[in-house]
């Protein structure tokens, strides 16, 4: 199951992964995200929703956080909670952070990224994570109010897709 650390509120959710409509939304702002040209994807197809709904859904270190606004969601975060062996604790990777389109530029991101933050704190994790892309200025103007900043050394972020 994944990690639930909070009660909801009026602003956040935890997403229900055996709520239809959860699970379904979840999907929509993937995809929306995946899509948005600062994801450059390609949606995801039927298969690959089930995948990523029963793979958040049995991940017991992944967080799976909802933004709400007048009971609608407009927003998602994904964060995974792992280990750091130089400090000896946990830490938390923020994945995906996504706010639909016609919600940005209100402070639904920044409270989003607090939740988050608040979160880390609640389970004692020592460093929080994320990558950001290069091109994407608002993001990092957002990451950088809230305290995160390019590592000291600077680190690349590498990948190898297996697919």
């Amino acid at each position: 199951m994944a990690f639930q650390v909070y009660n909801n509120s009026k602003y956040f959710e935890n997403c229900d992964f055996t709520d239809p409509q959860h699970c379904s939304r979840l999907c929509d702002l993937v995809n929306a995200y995946i899509t948005d040209p600062k994801g450059g994807g390609t949606p995801l197809t039927d298969r690959q929703k089930l995948h990523l709904l029963d793979g958040l859904e049995t991940n017991p270190n992944a967080i799976v956080l909802f933004i709400v606004q007048e009971e609608e969601i407009i927003g998602y975060a994904v964060a995974f909670i792992s280990f750091s062996t130089f400090l000896a604790g946990r830490v938390m990777n923020i994945h995906d952070l996504f706010i639909e389109e016609e919600y940005r530029g209100k402070k639904k991101g920044k409270m989003l990224l607090r939740k988050l933050i608040e979160i880390a704190g609640q389970i004692n994790c020592r460093k929080m994570t994320l990558e950001v892309r290069k091109d994407n200025e608002v993001a990092q103007i957002l990451y950088f109010s809230e305290g995160f900043s390019p590592t000291t050394p600077e680190m690349y972020f590498w990948a190898r897709r297996l697919d």
